[in-house]
């Protein structure tokens, strides 16, 4: 694989895929970098804002009602956790427990807590509960598998 980078002002981010032959490998890059721009809108107060999916460090339900954690910022969003997670599908997001999506990008660690209970520390220091039965999809991402 060969790799270009260059810069051009004025014109908007195009990535350009040559490939002698389509196949699963081609497909799945393709369908990497449509993500890599993805974006949520989310609320606060009186505003609405656009959200980029590398500034979300999770997605949590909490009583019904779907949240977007940025690195400061809390937004409400309107959309289910399943719509949610088709979406991100092939991400870096990754659903940690019943109720809540974690981004790996801003995972810092995972530690073990008492009774075997699992801890995810953020890069901000959030802490969020791991369900054992959700540790084999982040386990996958770290070794660079899809989920």
């Amino acid at each position: 694989m060969r790799i270009e980078k260059r810069q051009v002002k004025d014109r908007p981010l195009t990535v350009i895929v040559e490939y002698p032959e389509w196949n699963s490998s081609v497909e799945r890059l393709i369908d990497k970098i449509s993500k890599a721009d993805l974006t949520f809108t989310g609320k606060a107060d009186d505003r609405t804002v656009s959200i980029g999916i590398s500034d979300i460090y999770y997605i949590e339900n909490v009583e019904r009602k779907i949240f977007l954690y940025t690195d400061k910022e809390v937004f409400r969003y309107d959309r289910s956790m399943t719509d949610i997670e088709s979406v991100v599908s092939g991400t870096e997001l990754v659903r940690i427990s019943r109720t809540c999506i974690m981004n790996t990008a801003h995972l810092k660690e995972i530690r073990q807590i008492r009774n075997s209970h699992l801890e995810a520390v953020m890069d901000n220091e959030e802490k969020l509960i791991v369900s054992r039965k959700y540790l084999p999809d982040i386990k996958r991402i770290f070794k660079g598998e899809n989920v």
